[in-house]
């Protein structure tokens, strides 16, 4: 009995010191102002959302203007400025080089920006329509002397027309075809003719005709001196 009352004294948690309590009150008062910051972040967060709203109603009234840029803002404050002005209509955008700098631009839907107005924030430079125009024309100039050059160059790379097409007129087509065939032949032969390289004969064949050739030759000489002696 004695050892069942002992552990069940010993199990029962002890009376907190004055160490503990200490502790506990600490860690409730830092909870107490995570809480109360917690509040007041989310506070802070819908009044600058209502007071955007509020701005972004009074620019889309206000006929003119086109755009509005906002100054330097944290990353939770312009994401809370896209939020609304996407569900205003509004197109967006941040610009600026580091976390410091970024800024927000708002526009209405029928004055959205071109990719050169885009390109010219990004830069850190001021949007000048009569600059932008002149640059678009110079680069649209250069592409057409470039697109030219190209033409050109293509027309000089390849022949015009073919040159006995060309000059048909004075040495006609057969004539060309001719000349060409029997100066490929002549090369091919080389000096000798091109009619002794297309022989088919056996040299045996062709000394025997050249020998009675010759003796038709010899015979037709004698008969014609034998009927000048008789007259």
């Amino acid at each position: 009995m004695a050892d069942l009352l002992g552990s069940i004294l010993s199990s029962m948690e002890k009376p907190p010191t004055v160490g503990d309590k200490e502790s506990r009150r600490k860690a409730r008062e830092q909870a107490a102002r995570i809480k109360k910051m917690q509040e007041d972040e989310k506070k802070k967060k819908a009044e600058f959302r209502k007071r955007m709203e509020k701005e972004v109603s009074e620019f889309i009234q206000d006929t003119k203007q086109q755009k509005r840029k906002y100054n330097p803002m944290g990353k939770i404050e312009r994401s809370i400025l896209h939020d609304v002005a996407e569900v205003a209509g509004l197109a967006s955008f941040s610009f600026g080089e580091d976390e410091e700098s970024r800024y927000v631009m708002i526009f209405k839907k029928e004055f959205a920006p071109s990719d050169d107005e885009l390109e010219a924030y990004r830069k850190g430079e001021e949007w000048d329509p009569q600059k932008a125009e002149y640059r678009r024309r110079l680069k649209e100039q250069a592409a057409l002397e470039e697109e030219a050059a190209c033409k050109t160059q293509k027309r000089a790379a390849s022949p015009s027309s073919n040159y006995r097409d060309k000059y048909s007129h004075l040495i006609g087509t057969s004539s060309a075809k001719d000349a060409a065939h029997t100066l490929e032949a002549n090369q091919a032969y080389g000096m000798v003719p091109v009619a002794n390289k297309r022989d088919t004969r056996s040299i045996e064949q062709a000394m025997n005709e050249i020998r009675a050739k010759k003796r038709q030759k010899t015979g037709d000489e004698d008969t014609g001196a034998g009927s000048t002696s008789t007259s």
